[in-house]
């Protein structure tokens, strides 16, 4: 196969793999971010202490967890055909992507919130700020570096699970590689999309790392006391509205 056979080929195989990882990974974000919160406050000593709902959350996202993606693509189908019309394509392997990403999100989320300095916390809870009041002007800021680290580990994960489900006709990068480099026995295209995966991952890996440590940095800079007022000020907008 020549370069200008591939060229096209490998270009679609681009578009649709950075499809089915972009949506995936919003969605795992807006289904895991507040889940992971959600396992911290119910936890022992947590502001909304539940332990029996704390469990049954915790066993479902571990059961989540332990399955392999290539059985949750298959144990999806079904769900899968309701909410797209079809098990084929990158539409299709968007729903098991999101649903097998959502509890990994969430356990990380999980560990960046229960490092926030417990200080903090307090002092909001001091102030007469809520749960709303903590979760929005501590947990969720003090952890973001964390939580932006944690997206990036996800999106890595996605575009690992999205090249798996190339082996079911999901396109991309994963597909072309099965479909052609394997199959078919174009050695030559197979190792490209292999350095094509790597050089995307090099470059997602990077840009998060920078933007983690710029938001640890900026929250670094400011130290525990202007926090502290900060809070205070915004705690006392939040009581007045």
């Amino acid at each position: 196969m020549t370069w200008s056979e591939m060229q096209p080929l490998l270009e679609q195989a681009c578009w649709d793999t950075l499809y089915m990882v972009g949506w995936s990974t919003l969605i795992a974000v807006v289904g895991g971010l507040p889940l992971g919160i959600l396992l911290v406050l119910t936890d022992r000593g947590g502001l909304l202490q539940n332990v029996l709902a704390n469990k049954v959350i915790g066993q479902i996202v571990n059961v989540a967890r332990s399955m392999p993606f290539i059985i949750l693509m298959v144990a999806l189908m079904s769900f899968t055909r309701w909410v797209t019309g079809t098990t084929i394509g990158r539409e299709a392997a968007i729903v098991p992507l999101a649903i097998g990403a959502i509890p990994f999100f969430a356990r990380l989320v999980e560990t960046a919130v229960r490092e926030v300095d417990g200080g903090l916390v307090e002092a909001v809870q001091s102030m007469g700020g809520n749960t709303w009041t903590v979760v929005r002007k501590v947990l969720v800021p003090e952890s973001l570096p964390s939580v932006i680290a944690s997206t990036t580990t996800t999106i890595v994960a996605l575009i690992g699970y999205s090249a798996m489900a190339g082996t079911v006709g999901a396109g991309g990068l994963g597909d072309i590689a099965i479909r052609y480099g394997f199959q078919r026995f174009e050695t030559e295209l197979m190792w490209i999309t292999v350095a094509i995966l790597a050089v995307v991952i090099s470059l997602i890996q990077s840009a998060g790392d920078y933007a983690a440590r710029s938001l640890h940095r900026r929250g670094g800079q400011s130290g525990p006391a202007p926090k502290l007022r900060l809070l205070k000020a915004s705690t006392a907008t939040s009581k007045t509205v």
